[in-house]
């Protein structure tokens, strides 16, 4: 069975896993851990922890689990008292923390009990803190801070050198394809980059690189992007290896569609500049409007993913 590693964070993440769980594949999350607002963000403060939000996400794809357990793992307090805005996920997985000792331990056991179609890794078991630098010299502390920016990112780094997870260097040597999903680009994917480890394994590794290429611009971060930008820009933060295959959308959306989000988030479509890009372009109509919003079909999307691999 040939091993897929997927890098991020969020609900670009999520999505993906949600399909290629369904496929005959070892699977590996790296989930980044420097998300710092609402209810991860306290328990980060009071706790000294990692981010969970992203990996009580990445969890929930992954399980094998009732609807009903769904929602009760995303249920989300809203009261006067200190659990407002937090989620029962979160708070059991800083449970799962502190009662085997540390998160690695404490997702391996939430994910037994939830009987999970693969595995969930942070990226590192450290309080990390992102730092943006922006067009104007100045700099951004927090990824929640960075995200409500309105500047320009130019960089990001973490205050702190990290020290990542061994599991995370271990499953970058056995992979035969690592993949960096779509999602913030700047606050989901590059955090699990900025360390030299990772890198050096990375570069070490037969595994071909994979992109899954955002549809939509994030504001502040990939304005005017196009999806060679996309790909130099993650380029940029890799070492000797590069991208060897980008996945795009092709597919039309809706013109009403994109005009909303246009006028009330700031997002614009991104476009495949086919002339300026260097790897392997999959191209296909990966578009879900299935509820009014634009998001990618998990199931063609991980139909691609997983034709690729059977013919490495």
């Amino acid at each position: 069975m040939k091993k897929v590693t997927v890098f991020g964070g969020g609900t670009g993440m999520s999505t993906l896993l949600k399909g290629l769980k369904e496929f005959p594949i070892d699977l590996s999350a790296v989930v980044s851990v420097c998300d710092d607002g609402r209810s991860t963000g306290k328990l980060r403060k009071e706790f000294n922890i990692p981010a969970m939000g992203d990996i009580r996400k990445v969890i929930i794809s992954l399980a094998k689990t009732e609807p009903l357990m769904e929602s009760l793992l995303e249920y989300r307090f809203d009261t006067c008292s200190d659990l407002n805005e937090h989620t029962v996920g979160n708070l059991l997985l800083t449970a799962g923390a502190k009662v085997t000792g540390n998160l690695s331990d404490g997702i391996k056991a939430i994910s037994k009990v939830l009987n999970l179609r693969g595995k969930v890794i942070p990226f590192s078991e450290e309080d990390i803190t992102l730092v943006g630098e922006m067009e104007d010299g100045s700099q951004v502390v927090g990824e929640s801070e960075i995200t409500e920016s309105p500047l320009k990112i130019k960089k990001v780094f973490y205050k702190e050198e990290p020290n990542v997870c061994s599991e995370v260097l271990d499953t970058i040597k056995e992979s035969d394809l690592i993949v960096f999903s779509m999602g913030s680009l700047y606050t989901s994917i590059i955090p699990n980059l900025l360390s030299k480890d990772v890198i050096d394994e990375i570069d070490k590794s037969n595994a071909k690189l994979m992109y899954v290429c955002n549809m939509m611009s994030q504001p502040g971060e990939t304005d005017d992007f196009k999806v060679s930008d996309h790909i130099n820009t993650i380029n940029e933060y890799l070492g000797k290896r590069k991208i060897d295959v980008v996945i795009a959308n092709n597919g039309p959306i809706d013109k009403e569609i994109i005009e909303k989000y246009a006028t009330l988030e700031q997002k614009d479509p991104i476009y495949i500049d086919e002339d300026n890009i260097n790897c392997e372009i999959l191209k296909g109509n990966y578009v879900d409007l299935s509820d009014g919003f634009i998001r990618h079909n998990y199931i063609k999307l991980s139909v691609a993913i997983f034709s690729y691999l059977l013919d490495l």
